[in-house]
């Protein structure tokens, strides 16, 4: 299957009975009117525009593509002894189609990280008023570039007909869905819900109806807007990003935007929330223009280890 035939190959009905009805007539009605407002007003462009005229647009690219390794210390408090020390290697935010040299510097930056599962927290696509075939074959790449197992959930850059290209290349999409990996007679859960922020097609409900009651199980989600009924709902972590820690921060990694609404400790790393423990990455990739300060792209290898509670 290349790129161009994804949106012959969607299954409308298939997809309703995975994420729900709901979920996806209301995804559907958002994309139309995400795409012509998109469309109408390319704010990208006057953005990029500044930047070359205040003569800091190379720097900008520079610190975009500087990716950096981060590592971080899972705490689940009902870990099975198999899971000890598994690690799960984060990818959010890729915009991969925003800058050429994106795709070659990731895939060379992967080289010899291993990781026990791959997980994708959405925006794989970035020019939204354009197909997205071009962000899908550099999805093909990078999704090559690190072993199975993997996971995805879509962000609000995606349309949900890229679910059928990216199951094809080996990038399973959990929408509203969970599923289990087992290691020994012990299983781990990850649900995943699709895109909270602006398609609001979630649904944590659907998302958590197979995994049973005190089962360790991680939430991804493309945004951390979920927290509190994550919480609620028992998840042990939640693993989201969009926020790409503002992108452009004062020094210090202070954000000016989050575009989201939740405490500003949740906008990039660890945190906390009750019981939940979550991790919102600063983004692998940039949105709308290539360019970064004071706030660097990561890749992300979270350890898992048992928490007491």
């Amino acid at each position: 299957m290349s790129p161009e035939e994804a949106p012959g190959r969607t299954d409308y009905r298939a997809l309703a009975a995975r994420m729900g009805y709901a979920s996806l007539r209301r995804r559907l009605k958002r994309q139309a009117r995400y795409w012509f407002w998109k469309s109408l007003f390319p704010k990208d462009r006057f953005f990029m525009a500044l930047l070359k005229a205040s003569g800091f647009q190379a720097r900008a690219l520079a610190n975009s593509l500087d990716f950096q390794i981060v590592r971080n210390m899972l705490p689940i408090p009902n870990l099975p002894p198999t899971f000890e020390g598994f690690t799960i290697l984060q990818l959010s935010d890729l915009h991969c189609d925003l800058h050429p040299e994106f795709t070659d510097r990731l895939v060379d930056k992967l080289k010899g990280l291993a990781c026990d599962l791959a997980a994708f927290t959405g925006d794989y696509h970035n020019k939204i008023q354009e197909p997205p075939d071009d962000s899908l074959r550099r999805m093909e790449r990078i999704v090559q570039a690190v072993p199975p197992p993997r996971l995805a959930v879509l962000g609000n850059h995606d349309f949900i007909e890229q679910v059928a290209f990216l199951e094809h290349i080996g990038l399973p999409t959990l929408l509203n869905e969970s599923v289990a990996l087992e290691r020994h007679g012990e299983k781990l859960w990850f649900a995943g819900v699709d895109d909270p922020h602006l398609f609001r097609s979630d649904d944590l409900v659907r998302a958590s109806a197979r995994i049973p009651g005190g089962a360790p199980a991680i939430l991804l989600s493309h945004s951390p807007g979920v927290y509190r009924e994550a919480a609620r709902m028992g998840f042990s972590a939640l693993l989201c990003g969009h926020t790409h820690g503002g992108q452009v921060c004062l020094p210090g990694g202070i954000p000016i935007l989050s575009n989201v609404r939740v405490p500003r400790r949740m906008i990039s790393g660890p945190w906390k929330y009750h019981s939940l423990t979550g991790y919102t990455s600063r983004g692998t990739g940039a949105s709308g223009v290539p360019a970064r300060f004071w706030c660097p792209p990561e890749i992300t290898l979270h350890t898992l280890t048992h928490s007491p509670g």
